[in-house]
């Protein structure tokens, strides 16, 4: 019974953890079951049927015998006796154990001998004497709660027919035997088949852990983890090895090619930087100091100065992230007052912005940042928050310290942001509302940078926002020096 209860405890758990019917798992498991449990029912079927056979064969080869020599002992006695005493004798001769022999008149209306003791051999001897017909060969029949063997033959005396003699032997508790054997079989094949398929399942699922490690560490993978990236499979079938290699060679290749875009990212980043910088301060001097342009002159050079400022200010982003992405980019980190730096940064967006900015900073909170990655990254979120916002509404930046943690919160009542485009907004070149992009200047790189510079300074940031009600980006810092910065 411990047995059992293992056997379906082990059974659940394979189910809950792997339940899964598109998975390769559970359809090896499934087949390879499905195929267990065909076999040993095929093994059990047959088995039952040869012992059923083994049984029948072995009385029925008794009871034949009888019958063969019976009409023969019947003749000899007959010549002796009279013919009633002679088939009494016969009978009383010929009769074993759980063997009872009748012998009815030609047109089976009167009993001329019987076996002594049939009614209580018998439960339904009733039944039994009221059969007219039997096989001509011995069968296997459920007479009431009795299994019984069955025949029927003619008896001669001198060649005329004196009658016909019936035969039966009680089986019962061989046939009982043979059912509780049969069950037992069972019983046992279906514990085989248990023991198989939990057998199988782990078996496959320890086969299949490679795959799965492979499963994991592809989807745990980054792009700033692709040249340390290799999978060790020694222990794994050649498959799986080989497999395992070809992944390590396509890592290795996205690797190269990784960071073959951000040298080449960085190179055109510097590169046209310096010339469209020369170029906008050729066009806002060219704007301040001619004063005979027309309207439609003075339109078109704002215009390119406009588009030159916006791109020059692409490629600067660019160029910080493919500094951020190469581990270029340095942080200095010392302890920082926020709440004086808060209410610098509002001072500053207030002025360039025209927009209210509240400051909620009531405690003096000291946190480990780059005093001047901080303030970028509060420009951006400050910037975003004007962008996406009505005029009328304030801007509120709240600090707090929670543990060993300083909290900088960036609220607004603007536009807010759908829950769907919440969790990919830190990616680069991804914007919510494309149409609202050329309007507002942005290109999708703002809060990837705020991102990557927090993240550098140890630091997290978070968003929850609802449509039409604002946007709040939520900046965790630590307040005390990380032990891989000591």
């Amino acid at each position: 019974m411990q047995l059992t209860h293992k056997l379906w405890r082990a059974i659940r758990q394979v189910k809950q953890r792997h339940f899964d019917p598109a998975s390769l798992q559970f359809r090896l498991t499934a087949e390879i079951a499905v195929l267990s449990v065909l076999g040993l029912s095929s093994v059990a079927v047959w088995t039952s049927w040869k012992m059923q056979q083994l049984l029948i064969t072995t009385h029925t080869q008794g009871v034949e015998y009888i019958a063969t020599r019976f009409p023969h002992d019947v003749e000899l006695y007959s010549e002796m006796l009279p013919v009633e005493t002679g088939l009494q004798k016969t009978i009383n001769n010929v009769t074993v154990p759980g063997l009872v022999v009748w012998v009815k008149s030609v047109d089976g209306k009167k009993v001329l001998a019987q076996s002594t003791g049939m009614n209580s051999s018998f439960t339904a001897t009733d039944e039994l004497m009221s059969i007219a017909e039997m096989p001509l060969k011995p069968q296997v029949y459920n007479v009431g709660s009795q299994y019984l063997i069955l025949y029927q033959g003619l008896v001669t005396v001198n060649g005329k027919p004196l009658g016909k003699v019936y035969m039966a032997q009680d089986v019962t508790q061989d046939q009982r035997q043979l059912m509780g054997a049969i069950q037992g079989l069972a019983a046992v094949c279906i514990l085989a088949t248990m023991v198989t398929m939990v057998a199988i399942a782990l078996r496959i699922r320890r086969s299949l852990q490679p795959l799965q490690d492979m499963s994991q560490m592809a989807g745990a993978i980054s792009a700033d983890d692709l040249s340390q990236a290799k999978l060790q499979l020694n222990h794994a079938p050649s498959e799986v090895r080989e497999l395992a290699q070809t992944f390590n060679m396509m890592l290795s290749r996205l690797s190269d090619a990784w960071e073959q875009q951000r040298q080449f990212v960085s190179n055109v980043s510097h590169e046209l930087r310096t010339p469209l910088t020369v170029v906008l301060g050729y066009l806002q001097s060219l704007l301040r100091r001619s004063t005979n342009l027309n309207d439609y002159q003075k339109e078109a050079l704002e215009t390119a100065a406009s588009e030159a400022d916006r791109t020059v200010r692409l490629l600067q982003d660019l160029l910080d992230l493919a500094r951020a992405d190469s581990g270029y980019m340095h942080y200095h980190l010392e302890p920082v007052l926020l709440s004086d730096l808060i209410v610098e940064v509002a001072g500053m967006a207030e002025k360039f912005s025209n927009r209210f900015i509240r400051v909620q900073a009531t405690q003096n909170i000291t946190a480990i940042v780059d005093r001047d990655r901080l303030k970028q990254v509060l420009i951006n979120l400050i910037d975003n928050a004007v962008k996406y916002s009505n005029a009328d509404q304030p801007i509120e930046l709240n600090l707090e310290q929670v543990g060993q943690q300083a909290i900088i919160q960036v609220r607004d009542r603007g536009l807010g942001i759908p829950l769907q485009d919440q969790s990919r907004i830190f990616e680069r070149f991804y914007r919510v509302d494309e149409t609202r992009a050329r309007s507002t200047g942005g290109h999708g790189l703002g809060l990837a940078i705020v991102k990557t510079l927090v993240e550098g300074m140890g630091g997290t940031i978070a968003v929850r926002s609802k449509p039409r009600e604002g946007s709040e980006f939520a900046i965790v810092l630590p307040t005390q020096f990380q032990k891989s910065e000591r």
